[in-house]
Formats: structure tokens, C-alpha cells, sequence
């Protein structure tokens, strides 16, 4: 492709021509559903065996030989192609949930007697990864700090050369940190220069709050990108995934990760997200950050409420962060379809009860607000981060956090607005 073309032209179009499948006549790829390619030759079984995760062959340029869907498949290759081109990723490698595309990152990056840097915040399961698995199993030191404040992390990093990777989220679950990640990776690629080849720290960046229409972190500086495909890539609430976006010489690992570990995602499910999800994505987005911007305004002017986070607000302490980070491809204000608020109580037990009142009528009584976890869907969904999503966490390492014990996690989706914040308003009526 000579010209430029739009991001969602391009997610609904793709590459055209693709190297895992060579289709003429269809407009939309087939679903492939073979577990298992038939072979021409054992000489050909075996050149398949010899290209797989091999650096020196370019599956986005040589048409791969398919030999069992665990190692490689059609709809996975299509979807990679398209997310890489989401990201200006080198490369992109599917998994069966995004936790799984976590791991994966992770896996391929530190051993045993490495430590890592994290951010204080963390979703409940990515938490309980680092500390009850890499950590207290695997001998991987990990260290808290608060990545708002990159001189946090210079410190750390100046002070311990075994750290081998950086992570965090931007926006973080729940409470909508946004991490500078140009100057965290300034800092990284300080302590890079001073460092042996093989002793380079990686800086990785969950972005599912985000997508690849409100935030691109490569262009920014990350090494790696993680991300959940069942939230806003999927969009609908039907289908799992995760994929990692990384540069060219981590994909030969991360697909022999994959293909160890077993975290595949399937070819029906990579079908899905490519056909229904990246093509609507823009779409979504656009409606999404339009109601979304309405709710919190209703929430942070409504009575009840005590605190309202959203980088779309001037009120959130990076929202002037955001308006640079957080761009979609065609140069607008992106700051995404999450909001976090805090209710207005006596205490932290008052407003936690509060917000059990309120998530209970929600539940029983509400049209378009919908009591559950996930997020990114075309439905707004409702939670309560310290009791549900974050469960794993002590109470007392959530405050340390940021985390509330009486916040409320929203994830708008594509209703009308007024009928959202009719039913936040009839909720707020019983307390």
C-alpha cells in the first residue's frame, strides 16, 4: 500500500494480501477448523518443524507451513497481521486470554534471580501473577513503585542491576493512573546504555484499558506490548484472547512459549475478533468516549458522589498526560470508556455499603447498566473492583494502591447516555 490509509479502513480491510492464506475470492477469510495439515512429504513436515519459531524466517513474509494448530494456523496469522499493523508492531503472537499474553511476555523475558519493577497498581490477577507465581515460586524479586514518578524508578534502577523488566498498565485497573511512558522509557534506555548486551531491561505496557485506537505505546517508547483481546478488541463480550506485541526477535520465543505452555487461542476465536472485533473498533470507541464523557460529567457534578476519575475530565491529575498519550490514530482526544468513582459516605465502610446498595438496585432494577466484570463491550457494565476484580489483593495492599474499598468501576458501552445516567440516577436515590 503507497498512501496512507485510515486506521479503520484499515482494520476492516487488513493487509489485502496475507501470507496465511491465500484467498482470492473471499471478502471475509474463512474459518479455519483443522487442528491438524495434511503433508505433502516428511521432507515437507520436516521443513515446516525447521521454520517454526525460527528467527530466521519471516512469517509475515514467506507463507508458513501449517502442521498442528498448537504451532500456527491461518485466522491466528491474519489476526497477528492485523493487530501488529494496529500497533506499528515488528511482531504480534495471539494466546487464549490475556492473561495468557502476559505470561507469555513475562516468561520470555526474566529467570530466576531476576527482579522486576511493577506499579503499585495492578490488576487483581496480574498482582497475584508476579507475587504468588514469578515471586514466591519462581525466585523472582519483585518491586512496587510508584511509575507516576518515573525518578522513582530511576532510583530502583540505579540501585539494583538484576532488575530485567519494567511493567505496568496505562490507564491502570481500576483507578485510571496514566503512566508517562515516553519518560519511563527514557529512563530505562538511560539505564540501558550503561548495561552488557543480554542484561537489557525490557519496559512492558498492558493497554487494554486503551486499545490501539486510544493509545499506541510502541510509538512511545515501550519494548512490549500486552493486551486483553476479550475486552474492547473483541467488543462484544462473546469471545477470549490476549496477544503480545513485541519486537521481531522476542517472536520465535513467544511462539515457543506458546506452543510449551498451551495458551492458544483458538482458530474460531481468532476468526471473530478479526471479522467483528478490529473491524468495529473505531466505531465502538467513538461512541464509547462520547457517552463516557456525559456519565462522568453527570457523576462529578451529582451530589452523591465524592470523587470521579476520568482522563477525559480536566479534574483527573494526568489529564493534561492524557491529552498527549492518548491519541487515536487520526490525532483526537482518546481517553477511553472507563470510569472510576468514589460514592460519599461517613467512611470507608459507609461508602462501600453505599455502593452495595447501589450495585444491588443496579442489578435488580436497571435497563442499560448491566452488574458485572469485563469491560469493553458494547454493554456498560458496572463493579465493584475491591470485593470482585481485585479480590486477591489484602484490603490494606489495595489502599496502598489507590484502590478504594468503596470504588466503582464503570465500562460504558454504546447505550444512549441519557438511558445510562437515568439509571445512575435511580440508584443514587436510594442512598
Amino acid at each position: 500500500m503507497k498512501k496512507k490509509i485510515h486506521f479503520e479502513t484499515l482494520m476492516i480491510h487488513g493487509k489485502m494480501v496475507s501470507s496465511h492464506w491465500q484467498y482470492k475470492d473471499h471478502i471475509v477469510p474463512p474459518i479455519s477448523s483443522s487442528t491438524s495439515f495434511r503433508l505433502e512429504s516428511s521432507e515437507r513436515g520436516a521443513e515446516g518443524f525447521n521454520k517454526f519459531a525460527n528467527p530466521e524466517f519471516n512469517r509475515l513474509t514467506t507463507p508458513p507451513i501449517y502442521i498442528y494448530d498448537r504451532l500456527d494456523e491461518p485466522n491466528k496469522g491474519i489476526l497477528e497481521e492485523d493487530l501488529a499493523l494496529a500497533h506499528n508492531a515488528e511482531s504480534c503472537v495471539s494466546f487464549s486470554s490475556g492473561m495468557a499474553a502476559i505470561s507469555a511476555a513475562i516468561g520470555v523475558l526474566i529467570k530466576s534471580g531476576d527482579s522486576v519493577v511493577v506499579h503499585k497498581t495492578l490488576y487483581g490477577c496480574t498482582y497475584s501473577l508476579f507475587f504468588n507465581w514469578f515471586s514466591s515460586r519462581l525466585g523472582v524479586k519483585v518491586k512496587q513503585v510508584d511509575l507516576t514518578n518515573p525518578e522513582e524508578l530511576d532510583y530502583v534502577l540505579t540501585q539494583d542491576p538484576t532488575v530485567m523488566l519494567v511493567y505496568g498498565e496505562s490507564p491502570t485497573n481500576p483507578t485510571l493512573d496514566i503512566l508517562d511512558i515516553k519518560a519511563i522509557s527514557e529512563i530505562v534506555k538511560f539505564h540501558n546504555d550503561k548495561r552488557k548486551q543480554g542484561r537489557k531491561i525490557f519496559l512492558v505496557i498492558d493497554n487494554t484499558f486503551a486499545s490501539p485506537w486510544c493509545q499506541r505505546p510502541l510509538d512511545r517508547g515501550a519494548d512490549v506490548v500486552v493486551e486483553s483481546l476479550t475486552k474492547h478488541i473483541c467488543g462484544f463480550g462473546t469471545t477470549m484472547g490476549g496477544a503480545v506485541l513485541a519486537p521481531r526477535i522476542l517472536e520465535p520465543d513467544l511462539l515457543l512459549f506458546r506452543k510449551d505452555f498451551g495458551g492458544v487461542l483458538a482458530p474460531s476465536a481468532a476468526w471473530s475478533i478479526t471479522v467483528y472485533g478490529l473491524s468495529t473498533l473505531a466505531l465502538r470507541l467513538q461512541k464509547q468516549i462520547e457517552t463516557a464523557y456525559k456519565v462522568a460529567n453527570f457523576l462529578e457534578s451529582s451530589p452523591k458522589v465524592e470523587k470521579v476519575l476520568y482522563p477525559g475530565l480536566e479534574s483527573h491529575p494526568q489529564h493534561s498526560l492524557a491529552r498527549v498519550q492518548m491519541v487515536a490514530p487520526d490525532g483526537s482526544f482518546a481517553p477511553g470508556s472507563i470510569i472510576y468513582f468514589v460514592l460519599k459516605g461517613r467512611n470507608d465502610r459507609d461508602k462501600k455499603e453505599k455502593g452495595r446498595k447501589i450495585m444491588d438496585f443496579i442489578a435488580r432494577s436497571s435497563y442499560s447498566i448491566t452488574l458485572a466484570v469485563s469491560l469493553g463491550q458494547t454493554k456498560t457494565l458496572i463493579e465493584h473492583p475491591s470485593s470482585m476484580t481485585h479480590a486477591g489483593i489484602t484490603v490494606e495492599e489495595q489502599i496502598k494502591a489507590g484502590i478504594e474499598p468503596g470504588g466503582i468501576r464503570m465500562s460504558i458501552g454504546i447505550e444512549n447516555s441519557d438511558d445510562i445516567i437515568g439509571d445512575l440516577d435511580a440508584a443514587f436515590s436510594i442512598i
